[in-house]
């Protein structure tokens, strides 16, 4: 099984957004619209930056036919994909694939078929503005730069041994 179609969003370095909390997030659709694909069995994946006021198209990925069982390789390719990833949204996902994406630090997470990946992004945004729960916290500290500012303020602190 291979990768047959990639296409990603370039940007002007002025339509970049600033997201000093931006995480990558997948979702498993055929359609770009709505969460409609079982994770191993995906036909194509839309994978996006979020941030608490923002989000955008980085790429899109397509997959040829791929039975739901019985090929494990199958989980290698879309797994290399969504390196960086904080999340997978899906319909349905098995033990295998669970356990691989939790090992490279993805949360695989399960919808209704049918969600609308606009909500999905709205409803990720409005979690990281009232409190990200504990996945979503750190997923946004492995992807925050470090504060350049740390180590003169613990200079500040005036400590004594």
């Amino acid at each position: 099984m291979s990768l047959t179609r990639r296409m990603q969003v370039l940007h002007q370095p002025s339509q970049s957004l600033a997201m000093d909390t931006a995480i990558k997030v997948a979702f498993a659709s055929d359609n770009m619209i709505q969460v409609n694909q079982h994770f191993g069995s995906a036909k194509a994946f839309a994978i996006y930056a979020v941030d608490p006021d923002h989000y955008e198209l980085l790429e899109a990925a397509q997959f040829g036919e791929l039975a739901q069982d019985g090929n494990e390789a199958k989980l290698s390719v879309k797994i290399q994909l969504l390196a960086g990833c904080a999340a997978v949204y899906c319909q349905a996902i098995g033990a295998s694939a669970i356990k691989q994406l939790v090992d490279r630090k993805i949360q695989p997470i399960k919808v209704h078929e049918g969600s609308l990946i606009t909500e999905l992004l709205t409803d990720l945004q409005q979690e990281m503005q009232s409190g990200p729960s504990s996945w979503l916290a750190k997923a946004i500290a492995q992807h925050q730069s470090p504060d350049p500012n740390r180590f003169s303020q613990m200079a500040e602190e005036n400590w004594d041994e």
